[in-house]
């Protein structure tokens, strides 16, 4: 595993823990010489792990629309930043970039964004791993709809599963490196 996609808040959320986790991750994916791709901020839990990636001496690739860096919230010291048209163009090419997906604690954006990649994966579109880290059990109430999902049948038992959920940052990265995609279904 060579890059991870990374989809988080670009605020810091109500708990200091939210950005500690953030920056654990981002320590640990230098530590491992895996490169950071994300959305190209300096603010929020997004600024915190690109700064941790970056004061560790590990690459981070941001990829932003044309109308946010002109808001000057894009990170200024990163590896490198991809300047695209709009918000499809990013998904795109995170999507592109990237050998594996997590989301931190986020908002609308980071699940949507999360839903996207996991949804692929199970279309066989992909066959990288997909997680949740699971900061301060911010994810609990998604964990538990997932289940949910599963039961009523909605969400196939062998691709729930493909959510890894994990509350550290070096056991997630050692379930993706482990990750073995499941079998597409056929109708």
């Amino acid at each position: 595993m060579k890059t991870i996609a990374v989809f988080c808040g670009s605020s810091n959320g109500t708990s200091e823990l939210y950005i500690q986790g953030a920056r654990k991750l981002g320590k640990e994916l230098a530590k491992r010489n895996i490169t950071l791709v994300y959305g190209g901020a300096s603010v929020g839990i997004m600024g915190a792990v690109a700064d941790s990636v970056l004061e560790e001496g590990g690459k981070v690739i941001g990829v932003m629309p044309g109308f946010l860096d002109n808001r000057e919230i894009s990170h200024k010291n990163l590896s490198e930043l991809i300047i695209v048209d709009s918000m499809h163009e990013r998904k795109a090419k995170i999507a592109e970039l990237a050998d594996g997906f997590m989301a931190l604690p986020g908002g609308p954006g980071t699940l949507e964004e999360f839903f996207e990649v996991f949804t692929w994966a199970q279309l066989g579109l992909h066959q990288k791993p997909c997680g949740l880290l699971n900061i301060n059990h911010y994810y609990d109430p998604l964990i538990a709809l997932f289940n949910h999902m599963s039961d009523e049948e909605f969400l196939h038992k062998k691709y729930r599963t493909m959510a890894i959920v994990e509350e550290d940052p070096m056991r997630i990265l050692d379930k993706f490196n482990a990750y073995e995609p499941p079998t597409l279904k056929t109708y």
